[in-house]
């Protein structure tokens, strides 16, 4: 674990550039404004929710419990029918500091893994282009391939994966940049 000692500051500032960016991203940038569509009938959909007592979690509508389940004639129709729906409920009220606190820990976590690869592929003294590749490459892959399963079998949509790539390839220009600049010398 000796790589923390040496590369604490590019982690923490990647993170600290990353939250920026975020920020920025979120609140002004223009790419994100349409990808959540309103619900239509939110009222009626939200008292549903309300009146069914589900709790907090991840709900798959409609969900089968096992193989024999997925068999059965109604569960088929249902299917048919449509639609399917991954659901994810939160309480109600809405505190952005613990979010903004696991969004910078998030951005913590991915910049120890990147320092820890890095830090095992290049030398003390690595070229700044070096490091910009490796620390980038690795920032990249953290930021964006995770969001292409949620497509795959939960019906995010692609144009929402697009949108991520676009943060990720910001996020990994940000890291690559951060660690190639304050790599060992």
């Amino acid at each position: 674990m000796d790589f923390i000692g040496e590369l604490w500051l590019p982690i923490v500032l990647s993170a600290f550039f990353l939250f920026v960016a975020s920020a920025v991203i979120w609140m002004a940038g223009p790419h994100h404004k349409k990808e959540w569509l309103p619900m239509p009938g939110e009222d009626d959909v939200l008292a549903a929710l309300r009146r069914s007592g589900a709790a907090p979690g991840g709900y798959l509508l409609p969900k089968a419990f096992d193989s024999a389940a997925m068999k059965d004639p109604a569960f088929q129709k249902k299917i048919q029918d449509g639609p399917i729906a991954t659901i994810y409920l939160k309480p109600g009220g809405m505190n952005m500091g613990p979010m903004m606190a696991q969004q910078v820990g998030y951005f913590l976590l991915v910049g120890f893994f990147v320092a820890y690869l890095a830090h095992h592929t290049l030398a003390t003294g690595a070229p700044y282009l070096a490091v910009f590749r490796v620390a980038g490459t690795a920032a990249f892959m953290a930021h964006f391939l995770g969001t292409i399963p949620e497509s795959i079998w939960f019906g995010r949509p692609w144009k929402s994966v697009g949108l991520q790539l676009i943060d990720a390839l910001l996020y990994a220009l940000l890291t690559g940049g951060t660690f190639g600049w304050l790599w060992p010398r």
